[in-house]
């Protein structure tokens, strides 16, 4: 858990996340990619020494697994933007894949084998055919022994009399989301207009950001109208289908010092990265994600009380309930009441989700983990514009992908902090 030296952001980008149906991901990844170069002020990519590429859906969606990476970053080599025999490692971690390729980005510089490493995560998940893209989500669940999972949500649902089914035409993640969230009604009294509160806070926060899917306010009693996916959870509160990518390039202090003052100037230190992995568990224990804030709270120095702004994994508004108490934001159990409180909307104690979250935001499943990072870059630096927390230096993501009995496969959480 000890740091060996500083590692540093200095360039972020992430395209708006939308149906791209004109690009493909090669398109995307060259967009994001040329993004990052500018937003770091490099005129090339001559530095780079490494580069971890994220994405989940080329092998199950566009028939190119293996080396999607590879793939994806060729056609950059043969125009001279991507310097030639750089190492390209494909990641893959379902929803948490984009956060994978920073943390090995991160351990590049702090391990001293690079000064320059880039994490990149590109997606694209609209599809003509529709069913195919339902039938991708499933790859995020033990595919191996299905019936587990099943029986274990059932067994959630008998707790609080409900019934869990799997349904048609929308994922398992929104049916298990659900259950949880109806756990989470029945034991601590959490309501569903409070999932409704979170929801709208976040298209409000979308509806600020020109990178979002969703520019666009949704008040809290059309979140409650619109029609249900998997009950308490309605299409506002779920986040969308779409297409899309990310990218950080990471550096070491040495490098950093070599750099104009415009560039050091924006820089913003990666004070923590902790990775998690998820386990059959009965619902009422803490989940990894706070297993892995405890940690990356001990590395970089702070506690919760020290953060100023945060991205959380809110593939539903239930998750952002659920996500700040296991952050150490609110007590277990008060979630729903935290969010009520307006804690967490642009003016509140804990700006959570101010990119508009993924239910607004989008969620490109290999980009997303690198889109929070941008919007917390964004914060940090104060360019945020009218979504900007004031004041704010020290952030923190939480990334969640895949699913296991009643928590995610995989857990990344990221602190950053302002320069000095």
């Amino acid at each position: 858990m000890i740091r060996t030296k500083d590692v540093y952001v200095i360039g972020s980008y992430t395209t708006r996340f939308q149906k791209w149906l004109d690009k493909s991901i090669k398109d995307l990844t060259r967009d994001t990619y040329l993004g990052v170069l500018k937003d770091a002020g490099m005129a090339d990519g001559r530095d780079l020494e490494f580069c971890w590429f994220s994405n989940c859906s080329m092998g199950t969606l566009w028939e190119q697994d293996l080396i999607r990476g590879h793939v994806s970053m060729a056609p950059l080599v043969e125009d001279g933007l991507f310097p030639e025999r750089i190492p390209v490692i494909n990641v893959e971690g379902a929803c948490s894949s984009a956060s994978m390729a920073l943390h090995g980005a991160w351990k590049d510089i702090l391990s001293g084998q690079c000064e320059v490493s880039l994490a990149i995560g590109v997606d694209k998940f609209y599809h003509p055919d529709m069913k195919t893209v339902v039938a991708a989500y499933e790859h995020g669940i033990d595919r191996l022994d299905k019936d587990r999972l099943v029986s274990e949500y059932k067994d959630v649902a008998n707790q609080c009399s409900r019934r869990f089914e799997i349904g048609k035409g929308h994922t398992v993640f929104m049916d298990t989301y659900a259950m949880q969230a109806c756990w989470h009604m029945w034991k601590w009294g959490t309501t569903q207009e409070q999932i409704a509160l979170a929801a709208s806070k976040n298209h409000y926060n979308g509806s600020l950001n020109p990178k979002a899917q969703y520019q666009f306010e949704v008040p809290v009693e059309k979140v409650m109208g619109d029609y249900v996916v998997s009950y308490p959870l309605t299409r506002s509160m779920c986040a969308p289908i779409g297409d899309g990518g990310a990218a950080a390039i990471l550096c070491s202090e040495d490098y950093l010092k070599s750099l104009p003052q415009e560039v050091r100037s924006r820089a913003v230190k990666v004070a923590a990265s902790v990775l998690a992995s998820g386990k059959h568990r009965v619902i009422s224990e803490p989940s990894l994600s706070k297993w892995a804030a405890d940690r990356a709270y001990k590395m970089a120095g702070v506690t919760p009380d020290d953060v100023d702004v945060a991205e959380v994994h809110d593939a539903t508004a239930f998750c952002e309930i659920y996500q700040a108490e296991m952050m150490g934001f609110c007590p277990i159990g008060q979630g729903g009441k935290f969010i009520e409180s307006g804690a967490t909307k642009l003016d509140g104690t804990l700006p959570i989700n101010t990119s508009g979250g993924l239910v607004s935001k989008g969620h490109p499943v290999g980009a997303t983990g690198l889109s929070m990072i941008y919007e917390l870059v964004t914060q940090l630096r104060g360019d945020a514009g009218s979504r900007q927390v004031q004041g704010a230096r020290t952030a923190l993501a939480e990334n969640g992908g895949g699913v296991v009995s009643t928590e995610e496969y995989a857990c990344s959480i990221t602190i950053l902090q302002a320069r000095e």
